[in-house]
Parts: C-alpha cells; structure tokens; sequence
C-alpha cells in the first residue's frame, strides 16, 4: 500500500530501509563488542565514527510515518532534524513540507545537518530522485555550528543521532522553537542513562517543554514546547 501516494518516493524508501535493516545485526554487534570491553565510546571516538562513516542509519519507518503525520497535522513550515545520515527520515519530513506548501503556498524548508561527507552527498541524491531537493537546506559539518542559524520560528524538531549530542542539539535550537512546537527524540527509553543531559534540558520548568515517552520500539520522546 502506498503511503504517500507517490510510488517513487515509496519504492525509494522501501530500498533504503531495506539497506538500513541489512546492516543492523553489524551495527548492534560492534556496539555489542565494544561494550563487552567496557570501552567507553565518546562523542568524538575516532573507531566509532570510523565504523560509522558508511553506516546507513534510519529512523524507523513508523517513527518517520508519525513524524510525518505530526507535521502535516501541525502544518509545519519549518522543520530541523539533527541527523540526516542518508536522508531517509528527512524524505519524509521533505514529503510533508510538500503537501503543506501544496495546501497553503508558502515558505517550507527541512534544515538537516550532517557531520559525515559522503552521507551527504548520498542524502543530497536521494532529495533529489525523490524530488524534495527544494524543500532541504542540507548543512555539512559539526551540528554546533550548522544549527547555529536555523531561523524563526521553528515548527518540528527531529533529533536522532549519537546522544551526547542530543543536549547540544536542543539548546541551539530551543530558541527559536514556536509555542506549540514539537521535538521528536529516538530511542529515549533504551538509551535513557545516555540521554541523561537532554532530560535534564526538556524536563526543567525554566525552558518550558512538557514531554512524554511514547511506546515506540526503543521509546520516542515528544516534547511540546509551552
């Protein structure tokens, strides 16, 4: 069944989760191995960004559907995600930006940032056989300089990428966040001792978010801005 009603897009998807699903018992075991040697992984771990560099990482495909539908429901204008990898949760963030600016002509554009050159060009690629290229602004390098400049207001948020960067993420961002704006977060419930900083970010009353896990595997966190 299609999803979007564009069976190019769809058949684009189903390939590049298939490859990301392909490449998921690799991953889970490196990450496996290195945990057994109790090797602490940091932000900067040359081995893992090493490892990672080819990695195509996706958000899953029920997530990004929910993303979707968020932004269409919220009919989002403005949408940045922190970790674009091969683009395929920013395809879907693209794709509802689309229909929105078919609904209401407009100014509609998915701010994406990758640290990884040659993912990038691979994401640019693929905005393009997808058609959503005029609807992704793609910035190359470190996120705490890409995010630095995002523009006003922001309507949705994606973070999903290594989770000591998930704090620096939201702060840059925070800002120019509407009331009413939502933050998606991945794998908040696995992950919940990593993500310790971001908690401590959207769950203080002075920056405003009220959130809740929802029962997504891994958990997914939706923050509202208030």
């Amino acid at each position: 069944m299609s999803f979007f009603n564009d069976p190019a897009l769809d058949a684009l998807l189903a390939r590049l989760h298939g490859q990301s699903t392909a490449q998921s018992k690799e991953t889970a075991a490196y990450f496996g191995a290195r945990g057994r040697e109790r090797q602490p992984i940091a932000a900067d771990d040359a081995d893992k960004r090493n490892f990672m560099s080819d990695k195509l990482v996706a958000l899953d495909a029920d997530k990004a559907r929910f993303c979707y539908q968020l932004c269409r429901a919220m009919n989002a204008h403005r949408a940045i995600e922190a970790g674009t990898s091969y683009g395929v949760s920013t395809l879907y963030l693209a794709a509802a930006l689309r229909e929105n600016a078919r609904a209401q002509p407009g100014k509609y554009i998915v701010i994406g940032t990758e640290y990884e050159p040659r993912k990038a060009a691979a994401a640019r690629k693929h905005f393009e056989e997808a058609g959503l290229a005029g609807f992704v602004d793609l910035r190359e390098g470190d996120l705490l300089e890409t995010l630095v400049d995002v523009g006003s207001p922001v309507d949705f948020m994606l973070i999903d990428i290594w989770t000591r960067m998930a704090r620096p993420a939201i702060e840059l961002v925070a800002p120019c966040l509407r009331t009413g704006a939502v933050v998606i977060c991945d794998n908040t419930q696995t992950y919940r001792a990593e993500y310790e900083d971001y908690f401590a970010f959207i769950t203080d009353p002075s920056n405003g978010f009220s959130t809740m896990t929802l029962p997504f595997a891994g958990g997914l966190e939706m923050s509202v801005r208030g």
